[in-house]
């Protein structure tokens, strides 16, 4: 069988939208899509986890749907078409890129993000007056933590050695405990979401993404717990009967098979 073009699956999105296609396609929005763009991108984080080829392929091809269905809808009322959204990207690659594209030289990857940046900033003018602007509203917590610190890194608002900031993540849960004692709420949040930003600074600060290292920790709780509940249903046992003892007991085992699969 040939394949497909991308052409005709742009072709097919607008059969799916026209009169006597699909009710369901044909009554979509840019809003009403959101929640189907988060779920896809986080389905592809879970084939990559996965390192399953034939499931990144399916999930990258849902993806991809998604700028389809979005380039569809505008071009429908006018707005742009899938072209334009190719031919912007494009413009952009080739703009941000002048080691490439250009006579621009640089030394290595770092030089690259800073001058990326810089490009950036240019482009964007006045629409991004703070050094901290451009990270969207709704990128999950500890990401948007990781983001704004990285930024303000880049002009220099930053600590000059690590034990700086593992002093900081310190003093953060000693303030955290101060407000646990006093039995305040609203202060114990405040302070609780100060000891998160400092942790998260601290993983940029080491390289280390702590989005991703959260989302690795619940699905290695995630195997270990289920490890937990099967060996103790085998044992006859309900989970809410068995003792913390025997509970702990088996995450350890848990944890062991965990490093004895890694090594």
């Amino acid at each position: 069988m040939t394949p497909y073009t991308f052409e005709q699956l742009t072709g097919i999105m607008k059969k799916l939208r026209a009169p006597g296609g699909c009710p369901w396609d044909a009554e979509q929005t840019h809003e009403s899509l959101t929640r189907y763009l988060l779920e896809e991108t986080y389905e592809v984080i879970e084939a990559i986890d996965e390192k399953s080829s034939q499931h990144l392929k399916e999930e990258l091809g849902d993806l991809l749907l998604q700028p389809v269905f979005h380039a569809a809808i505008a071009e429908e009322s006018g707005e742009f078409t899938m072209d334009d959204i190719i031919n912007t990207l494009c413009e952009k690659l080739i703009r941000r890129h002048p080691h490439v594209f250009g006579d621009f030289e640089i030394k290595d990857s770092n030089q690259q993000i800073e001058n990326w940046e810089k490009i950036k900033r240019l482009e964007k003018g006045n629409e991004r007056p703070s050094a901290l602007s451009g990270v969207p509203d709704h990128l999950p917590a500890l990401m948007k933590a990781h983001k704004i610190s990285e930024k303000a890194s880049r002009v220099g608002f930053d600590w000059e050695h690590a034990d700086q900031v593992f002093a900081k993540v310190m003093e953060e849960l000693h303030e955290f405990e101060e407000a646990w004692a006093g039995g305040n709420p609203s202060r114990m949040e405040d302070e609780l979401g100060d000891l998160l930003f400092a942790i998260a600074n601290l993983g940029r600060f080491l390289s280390l993404n702590p989005e991703e290292a959260l989302r690795k920790t619940i699905t290695r709780f995630q195997k270990r717990f289920s490890y937990v509940e099967t060996e103790l249903l085998r044992q006859g046992v309900q989970m809410q009967n068995a003792t913390l003892e025997d509970m702990d007991t088996l995450w350890d085992q848990a944890k062991h098979a965990e490093r004895d699969n890694n090594s």
